[in-house]
């Protein structure tokens, strides 16, 4: 039987992002199973000074039938103490707290803690973790982490080697489901109406480069391969978290100008079928990664990805069937780009990733939250 009651600690509505997103996308699932659920969110999820985008918060409408409370403040203890007597009060059967930044530690730790001390009711605490160590590493990362896994009973990760690092701070148990699909973003559009609405060209290869830009993130690996695979055209489309000169660098000595096209905005949600619509292949260069939403974002569309062989993502992508894994190198990833346009291999990937989704259904993350089979 399910939960009768279930708590998601997470960001969510107002605040965007993949995690508010999927979190959201989460509690419908739960929901189909016949559980309540209440999603506790964030009403100061970062310091200005710690957030490098331009805004932490979407103007998309709020996910309905959702039951979302904006709570929780990341840096005042006080309302972590009222945060967690409001959980107690709930009196749920479990809590899913997802964690993904070792700064949010304290904070929810906390709140788990005091939330058990306040509740008559014994509840079970699962962390979904997308990162316990961070990809760019800070001061107290470790003494953060260890805080918050020491407030679980147990975790479920979307990758396995997000798995192996929970194990390095506590002997408890964990269980793997693979990120499910991103299945809220509308459908694919027709190429040439999607190239139209971005002034692409109508004709030609196009590879995407989707999401916020972070040097782990390898955009540059990507400028760079676009220098050994001519005639092939990026789009590149989200925020920059950094200063975009070392980019536009690149673009100007391999001469990408004409090849590159930029959109340097946060892309709301209802306008992420057309760039992905309007690409044949999705890149993802990382030089580090545990699992990446830009993947199941991917497999809703249809599209074949190059990935990096790093962390969790060789696990999303099979070789050959839905697309390339390659070593983050230049010369790797611009091969396989070459591979897929001079050897049309369009139809047949588009055919593996359409088998290769199946595996990413909701029900698999659900199953794992509450601990059945």
């Amino acid at each position: 039987m399910p939960q009768d009651k279930i708590v998601i600690i997470s960001p969510a509505h107002p605040l965007r992002g993949g995690i508010a997103a999927s979190s959201e996308r989460l509690a419908q699932a739960l929901q189909e199973t016949g559980a309540e659920v209440v999603m506790f969110s964030f009403s100061l999820q970062y310091p200005a000074f710690l957030f490098p985008g331009k805004t932490q918060f979407t103007d998309d409408p709020a996910p309905a039938g959702l039951d979302i409370r904006t709570l929780i403040n990341s840096v005042n203890p006080f309302n972590w103490l009222r945060v967690a007597w409001l959980l107690a009060k709930e009196k749920p059967d479990l809590v899913v707290v997802r964690f993904w930044l070792p700064f949010m530690g304290p904070s929810l730790g906390t709140v788990l803690r005091l939330g058990r001390l306040f509740s008559r009711k014994r509840f079970k605490t699962t962390g979904l973790v997308d990162n316990i160590v961070p990809h760019e590493k800070r001061f107290g990362d470790k003494m953060f982490a260890a805080y918050f896994v020491g407030a679980c009973d147990d975790f479920v990760v979307m990758s396995k080697s997000v798995g192996e690092e929970i194990r390095g701070f506590a002997a408890k148990a964990v269980r793997y489901a693979p990120h499910p699909i991103y299945d809220t973003y509308g459908e694919t559009i027709p190429q040439a109406a999607a190239r139209m609405q971005l002034n692409l060209p109508e004709q030609g290869p196009i590879v995407l480069f989707f999401g916020f830009i972070r040097k782990y993130k390898g955009l540059d690996l990507l400028l760079e391969a676009l220098a050994h695979a001519p005639g092939v055209r990026a789009l590149v489309a989200g925020e920059c978290y950094e200063d975009w000169s070392f980019y536009q660098e690149l673009i100007d000595r391999h001469g990408l100008s004409e090849r590159v096209t930029v959109y340097s905005d946060f892309i709301p949600s209802d306008q992420v079928a057309v760039y992905f619509s309007a690409a044949d292949l999705v890149v993802q260069p990382y030089r580090t990664a545990t699992q990446s939403g830009i993947s199941q974002i991917a497999y809703h569309f249809d599209k074949p990805m190059v990935v990096t062989r790093v962390g969790g993502l060789p696990e999303i992508v099979t070789e050959g069937v839905s697309g390339y894994v390659v070593s983050p190198e230049p010369q790797a990833i611009a091969a396989a780009i070459r591979d897929f346009f001079e050897n049309s291999r369009a139809e047949k990937m588009t055919e593996g990733v359409q088998k290769e989704k199946k595996r990413f259904g909701w029900e698999g993350l659900v199953a794992a939250l509450l601990n059945r089979g």
